[in-house]
């Protein structure tokens, strides 16, 4: 069998509620139960993620103080998140004891509020323990109280190993209904409700690895543009016709990122890559327009009278082009 505690509480040295979660987790430790505690104000940061730990217990007990009004923002949380991320089948079959301790007033009121909570959360509830303790030495030196409170844990244990059967409640049939509505996580919600988000190993190391695929990606990127660029490059070269008396210096813009630069002089052609400050004919296509170009479906004369391209310079030197560059 096992227990989970949840305890709401500030985790002060004089909290009452702590004095008697420790007897009733000595009780069932005897009664060879596992227990495992979970101090709500420590894991403040990953309270969304603890409902998955409700999957591997039997039973559990919410232990809270009173200070001065209600069972507190902690306990609060949890169970919110038990609403929105918790396993509602697992949750139906999962037994939960309150132990509700006020330094001030209203135990019973709060003790009410976990047992109605759980109720509509569609879990089994428990006989808990409630009461008003002002001192904290008023327990440790009352052997009753003690035994009372080891009564609590022993019956806890007979309950949760016997699985006992209480009679249906009203809060059932308002959880049918207010369970209808559909609950829809933000980005934020989602990451928090991951079982890894709290662990900040995992997320240092998904850090590294996310930048490591990325640099890696980037490589890869960079030698796929690489190698297209070295195909039109030759491609240029391939198709190459000298033409005599041709001197031009040609800028061609693909895509409105690559600048492809091609150099004619007479029978010398350089092809590269990289910018030009002054070209004879600036030349802006897409990459497709210059696929199409160098597939042999189109020539630039015809892309530019098409509009597929754009050109700025001398027109006589767009034409001389289609002569020395003759593209099958």
């Amino acid at each position: 069998m096992k227990i989970n505690i949840y305890y709401g509480g500030r985790g002060l040295i004089d909290d009452p509620t702590l004095f008697v979660i420790n007897k009733m987790q000595e009780v069932l430790e005897e009664l060879r139960v596992e227990v495992k505690r979970f101090n709500l104000q420590e894991l403040k940061n990953s309270i969304t993620t603890l409902p998955q730990t409700l999957k591997e217990a039997d039973g559990i007990i919410l232990a809270t103080t009173i200070e001065w009004h209600g069972i507190g923002g902690y306990m609060q949380q949890f169970l919110d998140s038990c609403w929105l991320y918790g396993d509602k089948e697992k949750i139906s079959t999962t037994y939960m004891c309150p132990v509700v301790i006020s330094t001030t007033y209203g135990e019973r009121e709060g003790k009410l509020d976990l047992l109605s909570a759980w109720e509509i959360l569609g879990g089994r509830p428990c006989s808990g323990v409630c009461g008003y303790i002002a001192d904290i030495s008023i327990m440790e030196d009352n052997k009753e109280y003690i035994a009372l409170i080891e009564k609590k844990a022993e019956n806890m244990y007979r309950t949760v190993n016997q699985k006992i059967v209480s009679l249906p409640a009203s809060n059932q049939a308002i959880r049918q209904m207010v369970s209808r509505t559909q609950i829809d996580l933000t980005p934020q919600e989602s990451e928090q409700l991951s079982r890894y988000a709290s662990d900040d190993k995992y997320v240092q190391q998904q850090k590294e690895d996310i930048q490591e695929l990325t640099c890696m990606f980037r490589d890869m990127m960079g030698n796929v543009e690489m190698e297209e660029s070295e195909g039109i490059i030759a491609g240029f070269q391939q198709h190459f016709k000298p033409g005599a008396g041709v001197k031009c210096n040609y800028r061609l813009v693909i895509g409105g990122k690559k600048n492809l630069i091609i150099r004619v002089y007479g029978t010398e052609l350089e092809c590269t890559f990289g910018n030009l400050e002054h070209a004879d004919v600036e030349l802006q296509l897409e990459r497709r327009v210059l696929d199409e170009i160098m597939n042999g479906r189109m020539t630039f004369q015809r892309a530019f009278m098409s509009g597929e391209m754009k050109m700025k310079g001398d027109f006589k030197a767009l034409r001389a082009l289609d002569q020395i560059f003759v593209f099958d």
